[in-house]
C-alpha cells in the first residue's frame, strides 16, 4: 500500500484541504461563540457530572441498602434463632 493511497491522495493537496476545511470550521464554530477553552471547559464538566453521578449512584443504593438491612437482618436473625431452636428440640436429645 503506498501513502497515496493511505492518506488518500497527494499528500500535499490532502493537507491543503485539511487547512481549508479547517478554517471554515473554525469560522463558523467562532459565529457560534465556541472557543478551544469553552471546548475543554465543558468536556471537563462532562467528565465531573458523570463522575458525580457515578458516585451519587452507589450513595442512593447504599442508603436504600441500609435502610432495607435495618429491616431485614434482624428478621433473618430471628429466623435463624427459632430454626436452630426447632433442630435442637425437634431431634430427641436435649443438650
Amino acid at each position: 500500500m503506498n501513502r497515496e493511497t493511505l492518506i488518500g491522495g497527494n499528500p500535499w493537496g490532502v493537507a491543503i484541504r485539511l487547512i481549508l476545511l479547517s478554517v471554515a470550521f473554525g469560522i463558523v464554530l467562532s459565529a457560534l461563540g465556541i472557543t478551544p477553552d469553552n471546548i475543554i471547559e465543558r468536556l471537563n464538566l462532562i467528565i465531573r457530572r458523570l463522575y458525580d453521578m457515578g458516585f451519587d449512584a452507589v450513595e442512593w443504593a447504599f442508603r436504600y441498602f441500609l435502610l432495607g438491612a435495618i429491616v431485614v437482618v434482624p428478621i433473618w436473625l430471628i429466623a435463624r434463632a427459632i430454626r436452630v431452636m426447632r433442630a435442637k428440640g425437634g431431634d430427641g436429645t436435649n443438650d
